[in-house]
């Protein structure tokens, strides 16, 4: 059996660059308890849901202990089981509580890790059109590239939960007009 919300406006937040993570103007796009499963392969329920929206190349695991950010795709997590404090925006960013049933959209550059969490703490990553991508930790000579890579990105074509029709699009459609 699997609960989603009729419709989870997500919480935005915006992170700016600070010098290390190149953040981002895109805001995180946070869903609080989105999909909610009582089915005895939870992931499975956000993979096949992400498919559905063409947010693919997942995969199983939990989140990194150090801050790193991804330059050629965005990335969408999906909480499957338990619960974590993740950094988000990088050192001087904020601590966000998760737990399972939550989703949770970074843009490239947006740094995030994981503080503390839960010993059955999981997660379902996917990139928008299955994208390959990197993985930076705020090194020295990573920018020019790093951000070369993260201006080049398109939107994606739908948001992971709601499809094309979803909050995603706007948001950030109306967030590139806002930077111009």
């Amino acid at each position: 059996m699997v609960q989603q919300r009729d419709f989870v406006q997500p919480e935005q937040f915006t992170f700016k660059d600070d010098g290390i993570f190149p953040n981002s103007v895109l805001p995180l796009l946070f869903y609080h308890q989105a999909l909610i499963t009582k089915n005895k392969d939870p992931a499975s329920i956000f993979e096949q849901r992400f498919a559905e929206n063409d947010w693919t190349n997942s995969w199983r695991d939990g989140v990194y202990s150090f801050p790193h950010y991804h330059s050629t795709s965005h990335e969408v997590l999906g909480l499957y089981s338990g619960r974590a404090t993740l950094r988000l925006g990088g050192e001087h960013g904020k601590n966000v509580e998760v737990q399972s049933g939550d989703v949770v959209v970074i843009p490239a550059g947006v740094a995030h890790q994981n503080i503390v969490a839960s010993d059955d703490f999981s997660v379902v990553g996917a990139y928008p059109g299955g994208r390959q991508w990197d993985l930076l930790r705020g090194l020295p000579g990573e920018r020019p590239k790093a951000d070369d890579n993260i201006a080049e990105l398109p939107t994606p074509e739908n948001d992971p939960i709601y499809r094309a029709k979803g909050p995603l699009r706007q948001i950030w459609k109306a967030s590139h007009a806002r930077s111009k």
